[in-house]
């Protein structure tokens, strides 16, 4: 008997599951994650942007032993036990095909690393015109680029209100731009991750009115630590993880007014944990020490934490 309730509680559930899918389901309501939390330790490649072959941005010099691509980046995060690899777009080949995509995508396997995810720098508030469409063109070629990595989850940006717009026009810009793309992201079974990152989403309600406002499935939180720059940086952390799909940990916290501390991880984790959490936990490293010394120092914690 009690293997039967359990098939038909399974089968009830997974009936659900399926109608809200063809529903059409948006992220207005927290992801529901039945079980307990589970996360996986991952790690961006922007914590080496200053060592990479290949950069579109400008960094730091580095000693030429010091300078790594994007395969060896795999390896690094291999050897240092990551579950799974951030791979930033910005650290591509500019000439990167698809048949680089899928060599990476095969090294990947064999090192035992899921590509967790990837991330793009874009934005959405533009007004209609040529320089929005080179924007949403932009991050629908790096979503072909991340389904050849079979990576299920990219990082966007919203961006800010530019001069002489309303905020509620620049949401409604974004809005769109970000339904739009995650109309093609959702067709390669890719989320969409809008971060906390300043402009018009530097605080916790703007960035939840966009998410309880975009009519798509595909669609969620990139949950950055440490972007929050406001009076309670964990409380605004907590309100978002239920709407997570990734989550980028960073190894400071900077209250509003006041200068940055160290983060305080194991607080971060239970809040992940108290939100049923279930995914990557990427640590995206900033801070003032040399990467190669701080980072396995800070993947240990996690993973500790974690484990905790």
């Amino acid at each position: 008997m009690h293997s039967t309730l359990n098939r038909r509680a399974f089968l009830k559930g997974s009936a659900a599951t399926v109608l809200l899918t063809a529903a059409g389901a948006t992220a207005a309501e927290p992801f529901q994650r039945p079980g307990p939390a589970r996360l996986a330790v991952s790690l961006a490649a922007y914590s080496f942007r200053d060592y990479f072959k290949d950069s579109n941005h400008e960094r730091k010099t580095a000693a030429a032993d010091k300078r790594i691509d994007m395969f060896q980046f795999v390896d690094y995060c291999a050897a240092q036990g990551c579950a799974g690899a951030e791979l930033t777009s910005y650290y591509f080949p500019t000439d990167a095909t698809t048949d680089y995509m899928l060599k990476l995508r095969r090294h990947c396997f064999l090192r035992g690393v899921e590509v967790s995810g990837g991330a793009v720098g874009n934005t959405f508030t533009l007004p209609a015109g040529a320089k929005r469409e080179t924007e949403l063109r932009y991050v629908k070629k790096w979503v072909d680029h991340y389904a050849s990595l079979s990576a299920p989850h990219i990082r966007v940006f919203a961006g800010s209100a530019p001069k002489g717009m309303s905020r509620d026009e620049a949401m409604k810009l974004c809005i769109a731009g970000l339904e739009e793309c995650a109309d093609y992201a959702g067709k390669h079974g890719i989320f969409l991750g809008i971060e906390n990152h300043g402009g018009i989403v530097a605080e916790a309600d703007d960035l939840l009115e966009i998410i309880r406002t975009v009519k798509s499935p595909w669609v969620g939180i990139n949950l950055d630590s440490a972007n929050f720059h406001t009076d309670d940086p964990y409380r605004d952390f907590e309100r978002c993880a239920p709407y997570a799909v990734n989550v980028q940990m960073k190894a400071d916290i900077q209250r509003r007014g006041e200068k940055s501390e160290a983060a305080d991880i194991p607080r971060l984790v239970k809040i992940l944990k108290a939100a049923n959490y279930r995914g990557y936990v990427a640590l995206e490293y900033e801070s003032e020490e040399d990467p190669w010394t701080a980072v396995p120092r800070l993947l240990k914690r996690m993973q500790e934490s974690f484990n905790g």
